[in-house]
């Protein structure tokens, strides 16, 4: 076999990931290594999701990697992602244990299994100044200045990608990317599905838990630690909508409605990134999310057993 074998757990919000993956790595001697954009800063885990606990299985703990390991304030990108995964992936495949990436950022996914190659290429922030209030117009017309084989793969879609694809655009006329060697890996992804109405039913429970557990506690402690409002709102949706609603922009009435709605809004976009994933030629195994757990958990072993992937390919590494 040509590379480690890696087993990826992938689906949207409050799919139940995490908790699979627990089980997962008990039965097959495996370690959890974090796909989520936000799970690596500190003090952020109501919001983020963390559910720390979940990592505990019959009095054990199932040891995770990429979470808590940057402080909240600090950025966070692709490129940084495939640095620390590579590390934590040699560092569990070299102690004879699976790794297991679980998470609900496509992007990075997509970035490990696609192999992009432009994620290295350093934000350019004199560049993105010059270019923030152009009309998609006039991004993709400077864009077009550029020649077509610098920009064939850009995604035009948001400005927001225009803009990246200039700044590659610009940095591969000027500058040298030099390719990096990573340890090879074979994956089998898993991903998680279910009705949106189910799903719309969970993400209604988790927000309420959360909610429930301090969110808004922790923003205002964020906020007092020294984390300027901008940076959290940039953080994402929970922490842009409790920062308007302590600016009193909007009621706690209203905090709640758009939470649950832009989470709903979230996940099927998520959704919609996996099966782009599948368009550009990534395996998914999909499974419902709504089965018991170790009803599923069992399926997918045997499923995986059947496939060839099995804890005695692991061992003989």
């Amino acid at each position: 076999m040509e590379g480690v074998p890696l087993l990826i757990i992938l689906g949207p919000t409050a799919s139940g990931k995490t908790k699979l993956a627990v089980q997962l790595a008990a039965a097959l001697n495996g370690e959890i290594i974090s796909a989520d954009s936000r799970q690596v800063f500190r003090g952020m885990d109501i919001g983020t999701g963390k559910d720390l606990a979940e990592y505990e299985l019959s009095g054990s703990k199932i040891r995770h990697h990429l979470i808590d390991i940057r402080d909240a304030g600090e950025k966070y990108h692709v490129d940084s992602f495939k640095q620390d995964f590579y590390a934590s992936f040699k560092d569990v495949s070299g102690r004879g244990l699976l790794p297991i990436l679980c998470g609900g950022t496509g992007m990075y996914i997509h970035s490990l299994l696609q192999n992009h190659r432009y994620t290295s290429i350093p934000v350019n922030l004199e560049l993105r100044s010059k270019l923030i209030n152009c009309s998609t117009e006039e991004l993709k017309a400077t864009l077009g200045t550029f020649p077509p084989k610098l920009t064939i793969h850009a995604d035009q879609s948001t400005n927001k990608r225009l803009i990246r694809a200039i700044e590659v655009a610009s940095f591969l006329q000027s500058g040298e990317l030099i390719e990096q060697r990573q340890e090879k890996f074979v994956p089998s992804v898993i991903g998680l599905t279910e009705d949106v109405k189910s799903r719309r039913k969970k993400i209604e429970n988790r927000l309420s838990d959360r909610f429930n557990q301090g969110l808004i506690r922790e923003v205002e402690s964020l906020l007092a630690s020294g984390v300027s409002a901008e940076i959290l709102t940039f953080y994402g949706l929970e922490y842009k909508m409790i920062v308007s609603y302590l600016k009193h922009e909007i009621t706690l009435a209203e905090l709640k409605e758009r939470l649950f709605n832009g989470i709903c809004q979230y996940a099927k976009r998520q959704m919609t990134f996996f099966r782009k994933m599948e368009k550009d030629g990534v395996k998914i195994r999909w499974y419902q999310a709504d089965k018991p757990l170790d009803e599923l958990t069992k399926v997918i072993l045997h499923d995986l057993e059947n496939a060839g992937f099995s804890r005695i390919e692991i061992d003989d590494l």
